[in-house]
């Protein structure tokens, strides 16, 4: 059997009552349904509720929504479009193929379409 590393968790930072919140809500669960229905690799999901944490919410607030699946970061506004690069980005592509994501700093900024 061979040896494979666990898929990160795909982590939402958000609060409640928080309209592009909900909009990143709805399109992780549109992706992640999708990703099942197609039999690719679905990465555990957590929602993180900045307003219980003061660190979170010091860090988050002027940013949420905010999407993390390992190195990769989602912020602001977040589609169904960009959630679908940013997952197989982490998780579909040869390790070998350059990465759309910027070199310097992959957590943030948006990808580099090097197609």
């Amino acid at each position: 059997m061979p040896n494979v590393a666990p898929l990160p968790v795909l982590a939402l930072y958000a609060r409640p009552e928080c309209s592009l919140c909900d909009e990143a809500r709805e399109a992780i669960a549109a992706v992640l349904a999708d990703r099942r229905e197609r039999g690719l690799p679905v990465p555990a999901f957590v929602e993180r509720d900045i307003e219980a944490d003061d660190a979170l919410h010091l860090a988050y607030l002027e940013r949420i929504p905010v999407v993390e699946l390992g190195e990769h970061r989602l912020e602001l506004l977040v589609t169904v479009g960009k959630l679908r690069r940013m997952i197989a980005d982490a998780l579909d592509e040869d390790p070998a193929t350059p990465s759309r994501w910027p070199a310097g700093n992959p957590r943030t900024g948006t990808p580099v379409d090097r197609a």
